[in-house]
């Protein structure tokens, strides 16, 4: 048994453990057999939990790369190995001068899995700038190539999210990338982090300011195991959400896309009394209760369970059923 890397900090066992480096060596593996089912593929562990130990086989991308594809006055198009470590692509790109996911700074994980999840902070989302993915059919070893239109993507949503889906590894992510681009500065909170830096308005200063409010809000999962925002924010159509508004006039909204409205999950879930409360070494974060933790030698099970009663507990409430963002095995 190999113990399966991942950021809540679960002490979880695979009965097998795959890394590639290569589309070749994936190939040729399949190719020879060897890999016991059920196959699950995982990146860096920093969407997962695990309730138990994995009976099949983990595979796990090692190929890390950041190529330059294309080039015009305006425009770069990258390719990216998908076992690349996200923020390192991400400071890759801003040392470049190349826009567009400097907001998305010092989001956990790998490129590949960031794909797959449609990654967003601040106002920007990995689909803002993707142009196409490229993977492999675990079933088949055939390669495949998917735009952005054919992936699906929605608010942490993707086509390669479906159950259907699970079947293939990504290897590869296109980015294409402003040369002269402006910082999207429309979240207000990164706006006036910035405004308050006194930066002259930079990549640089953009990913600074978002390295810095990622920090003051989110614990290290290298000093307290999690993984990032637990639970995805709910959008629910306009009606149920001005009838919220009527009860609770704070309740912070946002215009979504189809004219629904984006909520907040973290106010949710402090508005029931579990912001910084624990179960065991289970715990809501105490600075932000999207953020699910543990505080030390909590099971996976702890966890989930955990998240069940915040669910019923938001949903007792508001009415309103929170989602996981995170992947349950």
């Amino acid at each position: 048994m190999i113990q399966i890397p991942n950021t809540l900090g679960i002490d979880v066992y695979a009965r097998h453990f795959f890394s590639y480096h290569s589309v070749e060596e994936l190939q040729a593996r399949m190719a020879g057999g060897g890999m016991q089912p059920p196959l699950l593929h995982v990146g860096a562990g920093s969407n997962l939990l695990f309730t138990k130990d994995y009976e099949g086989t983990i595979l796990h991308s090692e190929i890390r790369y950041i190529r330059l594809k294309a080039e015009d006055e305006t425009h770069v198009t990258l390719a990216v190995g998908a076992g690349t470590c996200w923020d390192d692509l991400v400071a890759y790109c801003v040392s470049h001068g190349w826009q567009g996911i400097e907001n998305l700074s010092l989001i956990p994980g790998e490129v590949g899995s960031a794909a797959v999840q449609n990654i967003g902070a601040y106002g920007v989302e990995l689909a803002d700038v993707l142009s196409s993915v490229e993977g492999v059919d675990l079933l088949t070893g055939h390669r495949h190539r998917w735009s952005r239109q054919e992936c699906a993507y929605g608010y942490r949503d993707s086509l390669f999210k479906r159950p259907d889906m699970k079947h293939y590894a990504l290897t590869e992510v296109c980015l294409r990338l402003c040369k002269r681009g402006t910082p999207n500065l429309s979240y207000r909170g990164l706006a006036d982090a910035l405004a308050r830096s006194g930066q002259p308005c930079t990549l640089q200063a953009v990913r600074q300011a978002v390295i810095d409010l990622r920090r003051s809000k989110l614990p290290d999962p290298a000093k307290l195991g999690n993984a990032g925002s637990f639970f995805t924010n709910p959008v629910v159509p306009a009606a149920q959400a001005e009838a919220l508004r009527q009860e609770y006039p704070d309740m912070p909204a946002f215009p979504a896309a189809d004219g629904r409205v984006k909520l907040s999950g973290g106010w949710l879930i402090e508005q029931c009394g579990w912001k910084g409360r624990a179960v065991g070494d289970a715990a809501v974060y105490e600075k932000q209760a999207l953020v699910l933790v543990n505080k030390g030698h909590a099971t996976g099970e702890e966890i989930y369970r955990l998240s069940e009663e915040i669910v019923r507990s938001v949903d007792a409430r508001f009415g309103i059923r929170l989602s996981r963002e995170v992947n349950v095995f």
